[in-house]
């Protein structure tokens, strides 16, 4: 290439040109290398596409982002069609920073990030958020998504953002659940003109941090009117961690201690493994659990122990969260966490569980903690994590779009509309 005429065709733009050319980023374009006289590319492109340069023009989000902006939402990507090269963010959703971006953007679900992993014998989970926050593969080109099974797009149909990570103190767990509660509550906190809240969705972390997060649901919603729905494979309500008050192993037992939570609003869903034992047990009786082991949906089938979930859920205050640990999942599908238990569910069991109870239920808040994604080099861990984030969306969308049915299916899915021979 000759440098004279590349410095000839650079002077030859504007001086406006010449900026617009270096924040789009094709300042050496133009007639810098030329298709030779009868030369054209194997597949010709098509100049006259609309957004034949769309790629290289920065999106209006990214003008004006410094202090002093409006309060709003922020898109990640910087350019048009970046996919999952732009910067990671819970299912490529814009950015939101403060309560007030959340009241301003008519948000309907903030994901956010809470990374402690002090209170497990097994380190990792402070990895779990960005995990799955890089574990969206072929999200974020614009294109409508469906959840197939019922033709609901909770990326289109609600509004989701990213909230952020809460305040993380990585030698306490004591010290960090005060920070993750407040920041949680930030975002519960904000409510819109028509009544509704900011649904906050955690993404941790370890299991300690249900104390705060449901904590914080009751700082709003009012102590003793919130209901959870709490799967995993532990019952996680043990009193005794080595003089510690909490780890991932104790936040039940401090909710009922503390009288946030009461244990008839407590529905425990597909309990196995070592625990709990007997003792345990009768103090779940005591308390009035509604508990629900593996043993009793191998017993009685999936289908009617998840009816009956279902109306106890529907029975509770008229506000739940749900806490789900992914030891929910055999670790056939998800190996990556520090707890696995053998004979777990399966991925399509799981998902429509979460999905028809976020549609028939009030939910106010979700978490889903203890992946461990360096424990899984095949990254499908995180990928069923992020799918259990995306069937509890579509739950909430199906909800506030009035599709309420249970177990709702979309007649475009469930056949192909002509005679079966």
């Amino acid at each position: 290439m000759n440098l004279n005429r590349l410095a000839a065709t650079v002077v030859a733009l504007t001086m406006a040109e010449q900026a617009q050319a270096q924040i789009s980023g094709h300042e050496y374009e133009g007639t810098v290398a030329p298709i030779r006289e009868g030369e054209q590319p194997l597949i010709p492109l098509d100049t006259e596409d609309p957004i034949y340069n769309a790629w290289r023009r920065p999106l209006p989000s990214f003008e004006g982002q410094r202090e002093g902006r409006e309060p709003g939402l922020v898109d990640p990507q910087r350019f048009y069609g970046q996919g999952y090269m732009q910067l990671p963010t819970f299912l490529h959703q814009p950015l939101t920073i403060t309560p007030e971006d959340l009241a301003a953007g008519n948000v309907d679900v903030a994901i956010m990030g809470a990374f402690t992993d002090m209170g497990t014998g097994a380190r990792g989970a402070a990895r779990g958020p960005n995990a799955v926050r890089n574990s969206s593969i072929y999200l974020g080109y614009g294109a409508r998504q469906p959840d197939m099974h019922v033709m609901v797009d909770p990326l289109q149909d609600i509004t989701v953002v990213d909230y952020g990570t809460a305040p993380n103190d990585m030698l306490s767990t004591e010290r960090t659940i005060h920070a993750v509660r407040s920041f949680v509550r930030q975002a519960a906190g904000v409510q819109h003109e028509d009544g509704r809240h900011v649904i906050p969705f955690i993404v941790g972390g370890d299991h300690s941090q249900m104390h705060p997060n449901v904590a914080a649901m009751t700082d709003v919603y009012g102590i003793g009117k919130v209901a959870v729905v709490h799967f995993d494979a532990h019952y996680n309500a043990g009193k005794y961690g080595l003089g510690h008050l909490i780890n991932h192993g104790m936040p039940v037992y401090r909710l009922i201690e503390e009288g946030l939570v009461e244990g008839k609003n407590f529905i425990q869903v597909a309990l196995r493994g070592y625990c709990p034992d007997e003792s345990a047990c009768e103090w779940m009786r005591a308390n009035e659990f509604r508990y629900h082991t593996m043993a009793e949906l191998e017993h009685r089938g999936r289908d009617a122990v998840m009816k009956v979930v279902i109306s106890q859920a529907n029975d509770s205050p008229d506000y739940m969260s749900i806490s789900f640990d992914i030891d929910m999942f055999d670790p056939a599908f998800v190996p990556g966490t520090g707890t696995p238990e053998p004979s777990g569910l399966m991925p399509r069991e799981i998902f429509p569980i979460i999905r028809q109870l976020c549609a028939e239920a009030n939910v106010i808040g979700f978490e889903i903690v203890e992946l461990a994604p360096l424990m899984d080099p095949t990254h499908v861990s995180a990928s069923n994590a992020n799918r259990t984030i995306r069937e509890c969306l579509t739950g909430v969308a199906m909800r506030k779009m009035g599709i309420t049915e249970p177990d709702d299916k979309s007649p475009l899915t469930v056949s192909h509309g002509r005679a079966i021979e």
